[in-house]
């Protein structure tokens, strides 16, 4: 990846400026940061001047910039492993940033003396002192664990290296009305129908982003997601009511390459102007809910349990690779919760 960054003040408020070459994947990846936003004035994505973004984005003193020697080579040897495995670009900065971390922390330790106890001082002495995030924690802990698996000689155990507690935060839910409200906002046909989509089939949006035209198969009603988040091809029903509307659309537009295209023939839809295609909806509907393209996903998989869809077929339609993942949704479920009465009531 190919980026600068510097801090810079907007609106009277520290903020670290990060500078790259056009590329959805990196707009993708910026936006999935917390605080992450676009200067219209500035023309430059901006983040929270935090300590866990100066580490991101190495904006810290020169002498605790750089890994050892050996460190750098083990970095690098370890993104050549993950390549030959065919991780993700993404992952493979991600796992790799996270790596230098670690080795910058012990640039005076060699790798293979470093051990468990290290883990735990690092985790306390780095980790909870600057107060960065549990997520930002399991990255390295992931990151760690990967990299010792790869290495032959190590005082390190890894399976006895433990992650942090996560939060238990539910997802957010809208309920039929309020999606109801926010897909009938839009007159223009493209913008109702990629919101539609989403909903109706529970996609990610990169998944929808990604869709062909080959990949409606109107004649089984289905929607083949192809090489979706952990490179998994996975199907979706498809309604007979979003079938109709994409044979509109099909009309009106007549996409070539991709089923959503932006403004350029045969180049996918931009992934920022789709959350705004999101935004101005919400506004239109009149819902003052932080409300993300990602709650309209949350939004399926619960009304789908509600309905009374089996957990596994649920687990499918999602594309979790664990049960755990899509149980979190019995937790924001309604149907059974409406039914027990309150003992307020019979006072």
């Amino acid at each position: 990846m190919t980026w600068a960054a510097k801090l810079i003040k907007h609106n009277s408020e520290n903020r670290i400026a990060v500078y790259f070459e056009k590329s959805q994947d990196l707009i993708a990846r910026i936006k999935q940061i917390e605080g992450a936003q676009w200067s219209q004035q500035k023309t430059v994505w901006h983040l929270p001047d935090t300590l866990e973004n100066r580490e991101r984005f190495k904006i810290k003193p020169l002498s605790y910039s750089l890994a050892s020697p050996e460190g750098i080579v083990q970095i690098e040897k370890f993104i050549q492993w993950m390549r030959s495995k065919r991780y993700s670009e993404s992952t493979i900065t991600t796992y790799s940033e996270a790596l230098k971390s670690f080795l910058i922390f012990y640039r005076e330790k060699s790798v293979v003396e470093i051990n468990n106890e290290d883990v735990i001082i690092y985790n306390n002495e780095y980790i909870l002192k600057n107060n960065l995030s549990a997520s930002y924690q399991n990255q390295i802990v992931n990151a760690i664990k990967l990299f010792f698996k790869t290495i032959r000689e190590t005082k390190i155990e890894v399976d006895k290296i433990h992650r942090p507690k996560r939060a238990k935060l539910l997802p957010n839910v809208l309920s039929k009305e309020e999606i109801k409200l926010i897909l009938d906002a839009h007159i223009n046909i493209k913008h109702r129908m990629m919101l539609s989509l989403i909903y109706s089939c529970g996609l990610r949006c990169g998944e929808l982003l990604a869709l062909q035209p080959v990949h409606i198969d109107s004649m089984r009603n289905i929607v083949l997601l192809k090489n979706s988040k952990g490179k998994k091809d996975r199907i979706v029903p498809l309604s007979p009511k979003i079938l109709e509307m994409l044979r509109l659309y099909f009309v009106a537009y007549k996409p070539i390459t991709y089923l959503f295209e932006g403004q350029l023939k045969g180049q996918p839809y931009d992934n920022r102007s789709l959350q705004q295609v999101l935004k101005q909806a919400v506004k239109k509907a009149g819902i003052t809910k932080p409300v993300t393209l990602h709650w309209l996903r949350h939004s399926y998989a619960t009304h789908l349990l509600e309905s009374g869809t089996d957990l596994r077929y649920i687990q499918e339609l999602l594309g979790h690779n664990s049960s755990k993942t899509t149980e979190i949704y019995t937790h924001v479920s309604t149907k059974s919760i409406q039914q027990i009465k309150s003992p307020f009531d019979s006072l």
